[in-house]
């Protein structure tokens, strides 16, 4: 059985170095080292663990099954150490409570700018690392302790997290000016499949709303193209490939002086919830459980 005292950081961080340039060469000039020495700390690690990490060929090195196993595991050994020496380092500096956030879109969009700006001036000690992911992605990150607090979508199982309401928004529709939908104050989702749309890429919590809200409708939502963000959403919407729905606080006024339209949409799914959750209140810090309350003002609270 292989003792954790065999593994030294300096080795397992030139591992990750060697597997990801692919190369011993390439791995000594990056880290300035001779090729000699980072040869010699791999077969001391190869050793120490008697297993094969890497198969030596004329052009690099290729991972084995064992290999790529240790460079999953370095990859996180590596984060954490990084993670703990920047916590310390703010204590030193006199930041008192470090809460890691992750939010979705719509949230980072329309209302933490001004939530977080709201509560660092009044906790200037305390340190907010914020990330910006998918939902699904966030409930994970809850649930594995990667995240202290996460902000998600209301159509995204949660169950376990306890959670509550942070805010609630409202899906319109964005089209050109001069699309034939232009001229409509309100418009049902239905109404608008026959055109072709713009949305978020695979995974976004927007995009499974509008495919199931498609089918439910038993139609089908023509994607035409797919992005990252409602910026690029409003892009592609402006240079008329497409129409496309996202959420009205992400639809700025210079956005519309460019020549687009909002358009109210009538179905009840248009109106939404934004959870925002943690795994549990007990185990919180004291300044992610002031963050908590600061942001979920305590209301509607429920478990998932």
């Amino acid at each position: 059985m292989t003792s954790s005292s065999h593994y030294d950081l300096q080795s397992l961080r030139l591992f990750i170095v060697v597997a990801e340039l692919g190369s011993l060469t390439k791995a000594a000039e990056r880290t300035c080292m001779t090729l000699s020495a980072v040869s010699k700390r791999m077969a001391d690690l190869e050793r120490s663990i008697d297993c094969t990490l890497m198969l030596r060929q004329p052009r690099g090195i290729e991972l084995t099954a064992a290999g790529k196993g240790l460079l999953a595991h370095a990859r996180q050994v590596a984060d954490r150490v990084n993670r703990m020496a920047n916590e310390m380092s703010d204590y030193a500096a006199g930041v008192r409570g470090h809460v890691r956030v992750w939010a979705n879109t719509s949230s980072v969009i329309q209302f933490l700018p001004h939530d977080v700006q709201a509560f660092l001036s009044d906790n200037p000690s305390v340190k907010i690392s914020l990330e910006e992911r998918l939902s699904d992605e966030i409930v994970a990150a809850i649930r594995s302790g990667a995240a202290d607090i996460g902000i998600f979508a209301d159509n995204v199982l949660a169950p376990g997290i306890e959670k509550a309401v942070y805010r609630q928004d409202k899906l319109v529709l964005l089209v050109p000016s001069g699309h034939p939908l232009a001229p409509l104050e309100e418009v049902a989702f239905a109404d608008t499949l026959d055109f072709e749309y713009v949305g978020l890429n695979e995974g976004s919590s927007l995009l499974a709303r509008l495919l199931d809200a498609a089918f439910s409708a038993d139609r089908a939502l023509k994607l035409r193209i797919q992005v990252h963000s409602f910026d690029g959403i409003c892009r592609m919407i402006e240079h008329g490939l497409g129409i496309g729905i996202l959420p009205e606080g992400a639809v700025r006024t210079e956005i519309l002086a460019t020549g687009l339209r909002a358009v109210n949409l009538t179905d009840a799914w248009a109106r939404r919830t934004l959870w925002i959750g943690t795994l549990s209140r007990e185990t919180l810090s004291p300044e992610a459980l002031r963050l908590l309350d600061f942001m979920s003002g305590r209301t509607n609270s429920t478990d998932g």
